[in-house]
């Protein structure tokens, strides 16, 4: 073959050669670009969309009149991932999420609790290594707790749009009853956190200037309207920040009696579940054995608001969780179920009433 004819066909297989190596070059872009194309999918788009107005119109709502609290927590617990999956391609759904990562955050709450009774049973054995080994688990479960309650947190102030720091204090817009909770909630979960992460020994790091951020902002709540819940959590903080108690103002401790009354009044037990770990965190017996027994006072006559009634539901599971560590403590077992408010047994001696059995015949 002539050189002229083999040099040529070595450039048309070099061209074609280089040419397959565009086509498959440019094959890939096309093919990552369709997937790419997939995270944006408008179908998804709109799902998401549909799906977060649901939550926050219809599953909310339906949650928050539940008087099931491990059930509450459980739907907050599996239903946060599918819905913030979705701010992958629409806006975060910081509103309903909030309430969600609060409820997921009760869920570790209540097998925290279950860790603190295991630990305090131990202490009280004198089971030293299975007193270590629940006593990890606690802190382990208050780190967990802690970052699901600062991710509420966040949430909330997200979703309002709100700055603590601006001066003078521009409250957000709460537009209705559940807007005014979520922002609430929001403040008491951010407190709750910075307890946690104590508890956990800063093993969640959450900030502290959240304290005086939710100081400031709760006053944006009105405290008669929600049994004394704002002011509740004005008290936690000026005794967890002295410096933020402004001056002429009530002593903290009586505010936290007064806001627990108030709430009774109207239903809600939050204020009284409030001073209660108040008085667990700060050492103060006298007060928790006096709140408890009020609590179980009003119980017997206290009917439970109708709205939102889960946060009364909440907040009993905290008051008994308090019983509970006092019994385990000085006795090894739980509050035995006639004897809540007490902080001791009680006799339950009483004439036995027998059945004349002629009057059956």
């Amino acid at each position: 073959m002539p050189l002229s004819k083999v040099l040529d066909s070595v450039t048309n297989f070099k061209r074609r050669l280089v040419s397959a190596s565009w086509k498959r070059v440019l094959t890939g872009v096309l093919v990552s670009a369709g997937l790419a194309g997939c995270s944006a999918n408008p179908v998804y788009t709109t799902t998401g969309i549909v799906l977060v107005n649901y939550a926050d119109a219809e599953a909310t709502p339906y949650v928050l009149e539940m008087t099931d609290a491990r059930m509450a927590c459980a739907l907050g617990q599996s239903l946060d991932p599918l819905v913030y999956s979705f701010s992958r391609v629409t806006s975060p759904p910081d509103t309903t999420g909030s309430l969600l990562m609060l409820l997921a955050a009760n869920c570790s709450e209540y097998e925290l609790m279950e860790a603190e009774l295991d630990f305090l049973r131990a202490n009280f054995e004198g089971n030293s290594n299975a007193a270590r080994h629940t006593r990890e688990q606690v802190k382990r479960l208050n780190a967990e707790v802690a970052n699901r309650r600062v991710l509420a947190f966040n949430r909330a102030m997200s979703a309002f749009d709100f700055n603590s720091a601006a001066e003078p204090l521009e409250c957000p817009f709460l537009f209705s009853d559940q807007d005014e909770l979520t922002f609430m909630f929001g403040l008491v979960t951010g407190l709750q956190a910075i307890v946690n992460d104590a508890n956990s020994g800063a093993a969640a790091g959450v900030p502290r200037s959240i304290a005086p951020q939710a100081e400031r902002a709760i006053r944006c709540v009105d405290d008669e309207k929600w049994g004394g819940i704002p002011n509740a959590v004005r008290a936690v903080v000026w005794l967890l920040l002295p410096d933020t108690r402004p001056d002429l103002s009530p002593d903290p401790w009586q505010v936290l009696e007064n806001s627990s009354e108030l709430g009774f009044e109207r239903g809600y037990r939050v204020s009284s579940a409030l001073e209660i770990v108040a008085a667990e965190t700060f050492g103060r017996p006298e007060v928790k054995a006096k709140a408890l027994a009020k609590a179980a006072e009003a119980e017997k006559e206290m009917e439970a608001s109708n709205r939102f009634p889960l946060l009364d539901a909440v907040a009993k599971k905290i008051l008994l969780h308090a019983s509970d560590k006092h019994w385990v403590t000085e006795y090894g077992y739980r509050t035995p179920s006639n004897q809540f408010g007490s902080m001791s047994p009680v006799s339950q001696r009483a004439p036995v009433q027998t059945m004349d059995l002629d009057d059956l015949l």
